[in-house]
């Protein structure tokens, strides 16, 4: 079954969504490696690789269902930041971003009675619950403990130890 015209042309969006989101994500791990924070910039690696697996699911569905997603033109990041916390809430707001435009998705998709994408969908939207549950935990983590040397140094000691886990399934 071919994916409804509208279904596929914001799912075709949202893979380059995805991928800016990558590209932002690379500025925000740069600043940090500039810092001196490797930790931090491990954190922001890791979230462009998750990134960039949310692509690949979605180009992955859209091949599946009948329709070949088309490589958009990805805008340049034009974030600069003037301290250590202005990436982690340009991260809470960008995430808080995406799940709007996931959840635009979920309503075209909702639009064209398509219950399988809907389906597809349940899954980025709990993903982006995560995601916003992780910047903000952030935010607050450097609040209490990244004010002092020591506790950006325990910080980012333990974002030195995230690691990348590919999604086990497909969420279909």
């Amino acid at each position: 079954m071919a994916l409804d015209a509208k279904v596929a042309d914001v799912l075709n969006t949202q893979i380059n969504k995805e991928l800016y989101s990558a590209y932002l994500y690379l500025t925000f791990a740069d600043y940090y490696e500039d810092r001196g924070l490797k930790g931090f910039a491990n954190w922001y690696m890791i979230q462009v690789e998750e990134e960039v697996s949310h692509a690949k699911i979605l180009r992955r569905y859209c091949l599946d269902n009948g329709f070949t997603p088309k490589m958009l033109q990805i805008d340049e990041p034009d974030k600069t930041f003037a301290d250590d916390m202005a990436p982690l809430k340009a991260g809470y707001e960008h995430e808080q971003y995406v799940t709007s435009l996931i959840h635009h998705c979920f309503e075209v998709a909702q639009e064209a009675h398509d219950i399988r994408t809907m389906q597809m969908l349940d899954w980025f939207v709990k993903e982006q619950g995560e995601e916003e549950a992780n910047a903000d935990e952030m935010i607050k983590n450097m609040e209490l403990f990244g004010t002092s040397p020591q506790g950006l140094y325990q910080l980012d000691r333990e974002y030195a130890t995230r690691v990348f886990t590919a999604p086990t399934s497909m969420p279909m």
